[in-house]
């Protein structure tokens, strides 16, 4: 059967577009700015402690520079996806999945070749060193790529009915899934993007339909597999030992990562109720690792305290809960599948980046979306918001949806104009 095309669909299934969630955008914005202030306070510190290190020559504004930098380019992405016609940035999915498999493909090359442009760190290149122009992780590339491709995906299946069927889905699923966590987690040594790629596959998957059965098998499947990945890499091994051993580990067998971790907490436990202030961090002065990037939920806990980190960890939680109700008046499953796999990869970093702070999993190297330092993951996961604020243009009124979610008349052509955006409990219709 041959997929219609998203314009080929009933006219009484076309929403009418109308006034998009803007709270998408003020949670957004309120975490960007909190990123934005942070780097401001320790950027300062973290040039003096590189510089003393490695004999670097950052200016005390260079981080804060970098990150306005990064902060306005991830506005226009944000701006612009919101704008461009959901259709067309779907119609391209595939060329998008492309480029970012064959862009992580010269990675690997010019790495293996010695090229400057494989910006090498802790024996893995991630990254395209672009000189003035700052740098390109091309992973960001395949996890935006995959998260459209799949929406594509597994929405036609999903209308046919085969989203359990081994040939027709699962199967070019993992093909793709795999192929993409080859170069990631494997080439690029980079279990954290890794894991944030598989979990919009697998929200993605359960979000299409997937049978019960098969997803507790493919939950054993992905378990089997990181516990490949994990044991294969000996400073992976270092990390479960250490989260294991707990607070047990002593300073005279502290390791690198369970010098990380304590640090995390003393920096969390020090900022107390209310916090130590900006710019009065001690652990950012050289004693925390990978402050401004994995570590920045700790900071933030010294900074702002007890009060500060619960304020932000319910922006975190209202921004997500946001995005349910976009996904909850949608009509069409692929739009859907959309904003669920959006939802996965938001999720991940947030709950991973934050329990891994707090020692309840082990370190993984994975940012805190919209806070951590960084230009290409803020840029990608702003465009993936940007995506989701565009969809909330074409969710429909609860009292529209029948109870197997499906709209009823309400299309673009209806005289009655609705100037906000429609989330209502279902009772009252």
């Amino acid at each position: 059967m041959r997929d219609r095309g998203w314009s080929e669909r009933p006219s009484s299934d076309v929403v009418r577009r109308h006034r998009p969630d803007y709270m998408i955008a003020l949670y957004m914005g309120i975490l960007m700015l909190v990123g934005l202030v942070v780097i401001y306070a320790i950027g300062p510190q973290r040039a003096n402690v590189l510089n003393n290190a490695i004999g670097s020559n950052y200016s005390d504004s260079y981080f804060f520079v970098k990150q306005t930098i990064s902060l306005v380019l991830a506005i226009i992405a944000f701006g612009a996806i919101s704008i461009i016609p959901y259709k067309f940035i779907i119609k391209h999915a595939p060329k998008v999945l492309i480029i970012g498999l064959v862009a992580c493909a010269l990675l690997f090359i010019a790495s293996k070749a010695g090229l400057p442009i494989a910006d090498a760190t802790n024996g893995a290149s991630r990254w395209f060193n672009l000189g003035a122009l700052g740098s390109l992780q091309p992973a960001e590339i395949v996890k935006f790529g995959l998260l459209l491709y799949l929406a594509v995906f597994l929405g036609a299946r999903s209308k046919e009915g085969k989203v359990n069927n081994a040939k027709a889905t699962l199967i070019p699923v993992a093909i793709i899934t795999g192929l993409s966590l080859l170069f990631i987690v494997v080439i690029q040594k980079d279990l954290g993007t890794g894991i944030a790629l598989s979990a919009i596959v697998i929200t993605m998957l359960f979000m299409a339909g997937m049978n019960k059965k098969i997803g507790i098998g493919l939950a054993v499947a992905v378990l089997v597999v990181g516990a490949i990945f994990i044991f294969t890499a000996p400073h992976r091994v270092e990390r479960i030992v250490t989260y294991l051993q707990g607070d047990s580990t002593s300073s005279a067998t502290s390791t690198a990562d369970s010098y990380h971790i304590e640090h995390a907490k003393i920096a969390i436990g020090s900022g107390g109720f209310t916090g130590v202030g900006i710019g009065n961090s001690v652990q950012a002065t050289g004693y925390l690792p990978e402050v401004i990037n994995d570590s920045v939920f700790a900071v933030l806990g010294e900074t702002f305290g007890f009060i500060g980190l619960i304020t932000l960890m319910a922006v975190f939680v209202a921004l997500l809960l946001r995005m349910l109700k976009v996904l909850d008046h949608l009509v069409d499953i692929r739009l859907k599948l959309l904003v669920a796999g959006v939802f996965g990869w938001f999720g991940a970093h947030v709950i991973l980046n934050i329990a891994a702070m707090l020692g309840i999993v082990p370190l993984t190297g994975i940012t805190l979306p919209l806070i951590s330092f960084g230009g290409t993951s803020m840029i990608f996961i702003t465009a993936a918001l940007g995506l989701v604020f565009q969809l909330s243009r074409y969710t429909v009124h609860a009292s529209r949806l029948s109870t197997s979610g499906e709209s009823t008349h309400e299309d673009s052509r209806s005289g009655r104009r609705i100037g906000r955006t429609r989330y209502a409990s279902r009772r009252s219709s």
